[in-house]
């Protein structure tokens, strides 16, 4: 998504009033052509003006709360559900985890023995998406943004959701309106308030049961996604063969 470029010349005229535009990009570390064709087409991308508030000292999200889009995102700031913190750990952190516990290294209620994985993780953004469905998402967002379905299963597919979405699907699912900018990496989750160990007290108090029963649906997810994958690799090796 991106925010009109009047808006943003008036943000920054408010934050920097004595900086040129090359100021911005050097302090940003910005290309001077990548803002300047923005500034041309009208257009600036939310990725810039997360970088110029970081490098000017401005939280994010405050920042990001300037313009159209995003007012409400300051006061829709909420701790994230255990699901959603579950969803931001990967599969082979899980595997760890269940490793652990066999060989009694780990046990239920106590810290993990090992760092989890930095997020966003490979496939954090259509975990984060499942976390948050209550069963009607993917319709409301139709409703609510006109976006078509298969468009959104390409996002999805593909591990993207477009900045505009992820804010609605937080509208629609009732969490933190941040959120879905952290597990597609534009905000840390220190900017958007999450627990600094989050996600491994909720990790760690998680009975085997659930565990191994989490595991799995991930690894079946996993499963299906990679069999498609070489599907549609075998597919376009006959095409080429054929054509050759």
């Amino acid at each position: 998504m991106t925010v009109t470029a009047k808006a943003f010349q008036l943000w920054r005229s408010r934050i920097a009033p004595e900086a040129t535009v090359s100021d911005l990009c050097r302090k940003a570390d910005i290309k001077r052509s990548t803002l300047a064709q923005q500034l041309v087409r009208g257009k600036v991308s939310v990725e810039t003006v997360v970088s110029i508030a970081r490098a000017y000292g401005i939280p994010p999200v405050e920042a990001l709360s300037e313009f159209e889009g995003y007012r409400d995102l300051t006061d829709g700031l909420i701790p994230p559900t255990p699901e959603e913190y579950l969803s931001q750990v990967s599969s082979m952190d899980l595997l760890r985890l269940i490793l652990g516990r066999s060989e009694d290294t780990d046990c239920v209620g106590c810290p993990i023995s090992f760092q989890l994985e930095p997020l966003p993780h490979r496939y954090s953004v259509r975990a984060w998406f499942d976390a948050v469905d209550r069963g009607e998402l993917r319709q409301a967002l139709t409703t609510r943004t006109g976006i078509a379905p298969q468009n959104l299963s390409a996002q999805l597919s593909a591990g993207r959701l477009s900045t505009q979405l992820c804010v609605e699907v937080a509208r629609v699912s009732g969490v933190s309106l941040a959120n879905g900018l952290v597990v597609t990496g534009l905000l840390t989750p220190e900017e958007a308030d999450w627990a600094g160990t989050g996600r491994e007290q909720v990790l760690s108090g998680l009975p085997d049961s659930e565990l191994i029963l989490l595991a799995r649906d991930r690894l079946d997810g996993l499963g299906k996604r990679l069999r498609k994958q070489e599907q549609d690799s075998t597919r376009d090796q006959t095409l080429w063969e054929n054509l050759g």
